[in-house]
C-alpha cells in the first residue's frame, strides 16, 4: 500500500472533552440556527450576510476582523443577520498551495492535522465566547464536520464537492443550514440534485459506523458563477439567472426554496471590489419580483482587514494569503449601503 500511516487521530468526541462550550456558548450557536432557519423558511424577511476572509489563516487577525463585525452586526440587525466566515479548509484545485488552518495552523510550518483539528475548534470557539457570533465553515472533508458540529451556524458545500456522493449524504445529517454551490461547470441540475439528497433521510457509512440521517430541510442553493469551455468566468446572478433557478426550484418540489449569492469567485471573477455592485444588482432584482425577492435569502462576501491577498510569507496583518480580499473601510460601507437599500 502507498500510504504511509503518520499517526492515529483523536475521535471527534474526545476533541470536545477536551474543548467543551459553555451553556453561555451552546445558547449562542442554538439560537443562531434557529434565527437562520427562520430566514429560510421564509418566516423572517432580513437577509443573511456571510462574510469575512477566504481562508481563515491566522487567530488573532481573524478574531480581530469578527470583533469589529460586532458594532455593525447591531446597527444593522433589524435588516441583516451577519454570519462571520471562518473557513478552515481551503480547497486546492491541484492540491499544491495553502490548504488552510486544518492542514498548517502556521501557514509556514509543516502540515500538523492533530495541531490543526485543535486549532480550528479553538478559533470558532473564540468567536462564539469573545464577539457572540457563531460562524460558517466550508465542509470540505465530511468526515472532520463532528469536530465542529457544535459551534457551527452554517455550513457550506464547495463547487468542486457538491457531486460528491459523501459530501450530498453527510449534509443530510447537518444539523445547521448547509448551502450547495454551483459546481465549476454551472450546471443548476448538479446542484439542485444535491439539495434534493440533502433534504433526504439516508443510510451510510459515516466515521466507521452505519449511521442514519435525518435530513435537512434547510440545505439550498448558492450561486458562484462559473467557468466556460474556454476558462473564461461567467456570471450567474442575473434577473434571468434567478428566474431560472426559480422556476427549476418549482420543478423539483424542494422545501424552502433559497439562494445564497457568493458575490466573490466566478460572479466577480475575482474581483473583490465588485462585490457590493454585485448585491446592489440582485436586490434590484429582488424589488421587481416577488419570486426573486422570497428565493434570495442572502450573500457570501470576501472580506478580511486589508484589501488583496499577499504570499503565504507575506507578513502583513489581516491580509488573505489566497484569494484578493475587500479590506475593512469598504467592508463597512459595503455592510451600510446594503442596508440602507434593504
Amino acid at each position: 500500500m502507498s500510504f504511509e500511516f503518520v499517526k492515529k487521530l483523536s475521535i471527534p468526541a474526545e476533541v470536545k472533552e477536551l474543548f467543551p462550550l459553555s451553556q453561555e456558548d451552546i445558547d449562542t450557536v442554538t439560537k443562531t440556527k434557529e434565527t437562520l432557519n427562520k430566514i429560510f423558511a421564509g418566516e423572517d424577511d432580513r437577509k443573511i450576510l456571510i462574510i469575512g476572509p477566504c481562508s481563515a489563516d491566522n487567530e488573532d487577525s481573524v478574531i480581530d476582523y469578527i470583533s469589529r463585525l460586532r458594532p455593525l452586526q447591531d446597527e444593522v440587525k433589524d435588516k441583516i443577520v451577519i454570519v462571520p466566515r471562518i473557513y478552515t479548509n481551503k480547497p486546492r484545485t491541484t492540491g499544491e498551495g495553502y490548504k488552510g488552518m486544518l492542514h498548517q495552523p502556521d501557514p509556514n510550518e509543516k502540515s500538523d492535522l492533530y495541531k490543526g483539528i485543535i486549532a480550528t475548534r479553538h478559533l470558532h470557539m473564540r468567536a462564539v465566547h469573545e464577539t457572540g457570533f457563531a460562524c460558517a465553515d466550508e465542509m470540505l472533508y465530511p468526515e472532520n464536520y463532528r469536530y465542529l458540529d457544535d459551534l457551527l451556524a452554517y455550513v457550506a458545500v464547495g463547487a468542486r464537492s457538491v457531486e460528491n456522493q459523501q459530501h450530498r449524504l453527510t449534509a443530510s445529517g447537518v444539523s445547521s443550514p448547509i448551502g450547495m454551490k454551483n459546481p465549476t461547470s454551472g450546471d443548476y441540475a448538479v446542484m439542485l440534485n444535491a439539495i434534493l439528497a440533502a433534504q433526504h433521510s439516508h443510510t451510510f457509512i459515516y466515521r466507521g459506523w452505519e449511521v442514519k440521517s435525518a435530513g435537512n430541510p434547510y440545505a439550498h442553493a448558492i450561486l458562484r458563477g462559473y467557468t466556460n469551455k474556454h476558462g473564461e468566468s461567467q456570471p450567474n446572478y442575473h434577473y434571468e439567472d434567478l428566474m431560472t433557478l426559480s422556476n427549476m426550484y418549482e420543478q423539483k418540489n424542494l422545501a424552502n426554496p433559497a439562494v445564497i449569492i457568493d458575490t466573490n469567485h466566478s460572479n466577480s471573477n475575482k474581483n473583490p471590489f465588485e462585490q457590493g455592485r454585485i448585491i446592489k444588482d440582485v436586490l434590484y432584482s429582488t424589488k421587481h419580483n416577488d419570486k426573486i425577492r422570497k428565493l434570495v435569502k442572502g450573500f457570501m462576501v470576501e472580506s478580511y482587514i486589508e484589501d488583496g491577498c499577499q504570499k503565504v510569507d507575506g507578513g502583513v496583518y489581516g491580509k488573505s494569503i489566497t484569494d484578493p480580499c475587500l479590506g475593512w473601510q469598504k467592508t463597512e460601507q459595503l455592510i451600510r449601503d446594503m442596508a440602507e437599500v434593504l
